[in-house]
């Protein structure tokens, strides 16, 4: 059953900004909210005047925040009978499949303290996928990043990340690349907008599974992903492995 208004509840305080950005903070804080009063799927969720007391946002912020959790598929409406819960992961981690995020925010949001280990940056001639997906020209050259993120001994991720050498200035042993690549591109001035994407199910390959010692772990699910700047161009193409007895992805379809 819903919370009352009453209910005291430890929110993050949400920050100033535009209404679409408040909407997306009062959806994330909805989601914690779910897990911390252990709402089940299946159970109703709170009413907009309730969201709006919780949060103290408008009731048009209350009413897009749902939207953007229906949109997702984590909560459905029900004619005459209100809107309810339809999944939420506690063994698994859901995300939804149409939400363009970088790992960091990702696994910093889902409550993971992860560790990145960055197994290798290599500057390389480009596959031809990986010309093909960054648009690149003849003797254009990459830089390929190979990551894992893992939480404790766990391993989480395993990611091979592509970027047009000519859109890094200087050396690449220069860069940080432990953190967030979205965070690295919008400091190279190219801030990602958008990306297109295709998930799959599939083994590690089996030399980077030998190399790495990760062969136990199959089968991962495979989503690969071409990042495009504001400016309309590639700016990262990517194979992340996601764990997949951790994670799940959701999509809605009308």
């Amino acid at each position: 059953m819903p919370s009352s208004p009453g209910a005291q509840v430890d929110e993050q305080p949400l920050g100033a900004g535009s209404r679409e950005l408040m909407s997306v903070q009062v959806k994330d804080g909805l989601v914690r909210h779910f897990r911390r009063n252990d709402v089940r799927p299946g159970e109703q969720i709170l009413s907009e005047p309730e969201i709006v007391n919780l949060f103290k946002v408008s009731r048009s912020t209350a009413r897009e925040a749902v939207k953007l959790l229906e949109h997702e598929g984590l909560v459905e409406v029900r004619p005459g009978r209100g809107r309810f819960l339809t999944s939420l992961a506690s063994a698994t981690v859901e995300r939804p499949v149409t939400q363009f995020e970088s790992q960091t925010a990702m696994l910093a949001e889902l409550g993971y303290t992860a560790r990145t280990l960055v197994l290798s940056v290599v500057e390389d001639t480009p596959t031809p996928a990986e010309r093909e997906a960054l648009r690149l020209a003849e003797g254009q050259g990459v830089v390929r990043v190979t990551r894992l993120r893992s939480s404790g001994e766990d391993p989480l991720l395993f990611s091979v990340a592509t970027l047009n050498r000519s859109h890094i200035p200087g050396p690449v042993k220069h860069v940080d690349w432990s953190g967030s690549l979205t965070a690295v591109y919008t400091n190279f001035g190219r801030p990602p907008a958008f990306s297109t994407a295709r998930l799959q199910a599939t083994d590690l390959p089996a030399d980077l599974a030998e190399l790495y010692s990760l062969g136990d772990y199959d089968p991962w699910l495979l989503i690969t992903e071409t990042v495009f700047a504001t400016s309309g161009d590639p700016a990262l193409y990517a194979q992340d492995y996601h764990r997949g007895d951790i994670f799940t992805f959701n999509v809605l379809r009308r």
